[in-house]
């Protein structure tokens, strides 16, 4: 069973994490989808007048849904794979340090996003609030997980 510090380190790395996210959602909404599309292929991304909207959308929603604990698997799945996608198509030519474009950062955003997916969002979160309900319903009386 996981302690309290474990479910309120998760929480913090959910919510920092839901930030930048949200963050880096809104700079492509602020700079224009067009900008964005224009930008995704010129690094070479495939379909990116599709891939633009997606990305921004999933960046911006999955961000706050992070800081919710809202969908935390599936969102953390989602931005490890758009973070990998990027740090392949848009930096491993760079090298590894993020002040030369590398992917070193794109890095720990997959990793920290990973992290969560496998994890779980804690016992801080809406999921962990929506599965209690259930488990109340169904009158199953096992502890929640951090």
């Amino acid at each position: 069973m996981r302690t309290t510090s474990t479910s309120i380190g998760l929480t913090a790395l959910r919510i920092v994490l839901g930030v930048v996210f949200i963050a880096h959602g809104a700079q492509k909404f602020a700079q224009g989808i067009g900008s964005v599309t224009e930008g995704f292929s010129g690094m070479g991304v495939p379909l990116a007048g599709v891939a633009a909207p997606l990305v921004a959308g999933l960046e911006l929603v999955g961000g706050v849904f992070l800081v919710l604990g809202v969908a935390t698997r599936v969102v953390g799945v989602l931005l490890a794979v758009d973070m990998v996608v990027a740090g392949v198509l848009a930096h491993a030519s760079s090298g590894f340090y993020s002040q030369d474009g590398g992917f070193e950062y794109v890095l720990v955003l997959a990793v920290a996003s990973l992290a969560v997916a496998l994890t779980g969002p804690g016992r801080f979160s809406l999921d962990a609030v929506f599965l209690l309900a259930s488990r109340r319903r169904r009158g199953v009386q096992e502890p929640l997980p951090a």
